[in-house]
């Protein structure tokens, strides 16, 4: 069973703990965490019909399934275990953020339980507002039970991102965080509304380097053709503003793969020493258009 549901508040189905009693002994395990305005408990908006199935319901707008971009569902013995966590994300928006936190908690707890009885560590890929519950499950999560973490556009600010990885398992993690200033008015419209304008949103990074974090930023010309050179080709047509091409962009989800599946083949120093790790200005993506250098169709 390579994709098994998860939903925070409630009991882990038996069928995940026969999945991990099964896995060979190198094989992953992948935790997906949607974002904001999915909700489990409504058919309409259930991510485990959406970006979390296997095969996703194609009337869904951006349906594109993220354990088959992954790898998983191929039948092979070594694609390892995906979970699909889902978790109550509708209502406003300051009420999901807040939410987000204790479900960093279910998911600190459920990581535990998996890197426990595997006896490795777990790996996790969330979106918006997932990318807040990776950060929170880092928080309380034990030392050693996260590993590496791809965040995409998450929605979080500058200075909670630095206490998560101020924790016994974020200094032991290695973050991944997926940027681009597409994303820049949703980054803004958070801080207005949540930081009140006195707190920065994560799309510029942390305040300090931390040498287990880097960004990457997606529609930046020098780190894609980087991304080209280490066999990561990726689709170029920016858009001036959209919160999902992290996940819908061709050509990312190959890099995210090998990066949480295969954290040997991209270690942090080569990820460290090659990809720029550079963030445009905010508004860049707005204010110079859509510049024909390094950032033309591919």
């Amino acid at each position: 069973m390579p994709v098994v549901r998860v939903d925070a508040g409630k009991a882990a189905p038996q069928s995940l703990w026969d999945a991990t009693d099964a896995m060979t002994d190198a094989a992953p395990i992948v935790v997906m965490i949607h974002g904001y305005r999915y909700s489990p408990s409504r058919p309409s908006h259930d991510p485990h019909r959406h970006i979390l199935s296997l095969s996703p319901d194609q009337s869904c707008r951006r349906a594109l399934s993220w354990p088959r971009a992954l790898g998983f569902g191929t039948g092979a013995a070594d694609e390892g275990l995906a979970v699909a966590f889902g978790w109550e994300a509708r209502g406003t928006l300051g009420g999901a953020y807040r939410r987000a936190e204790d479900t960093g908690r279910a998911l600190a707890d459920l990581v535990d339980r998996l890197s426990d009885r595997t006896g490795r560590p777990v790996a996790l890929i969330g979106h918006s507002l997932g990318g807040r519950v990776a950060l929170q499950s880092l928080r309380f999560a034990p030392a050693g039970s996260v590993g590496r973490v791809c965040l995409l556009t998450a929605a979080e600010f500058r200075d909670q991102a630095a206490q998560a990885l101020d924790s016994p398992a974020g200094h032991r993690a290695e973050v991944l965080n997926i940027t681009s200033r597409e994303n820049d008015l949703f980054d803004f419209a958070m801080e207005l509304w949540l930081g009140r304008g006195r707190r920065q949103a994560l799309g510029f990074g942390l305040d300090h380097p931390a040498r287990n974090w880097i960004d990457v930023q997606i529609d930046d010309g020098p780190t894609l053709d980087m991304l080209a050179q280490m066999g990561f080709p990726v689709e170029r047509n920016p858009l001036r503003l959209s919160h999902w091409t992290p996940y819908l962009r061709g050509g990312l989800f190959d890099f995210y793969r090998t990066a949480l599946k295969q954290p040997w083949a991209l270690p942090m120093p080569v990820l460290r020493a090659r990809l720029p790790g550079r963030i445009a200005p905010r508004w860049s993506r707005l204010l110079d258009g859509l510049p024909e250098q390094g950032l033309a169709r591919g």
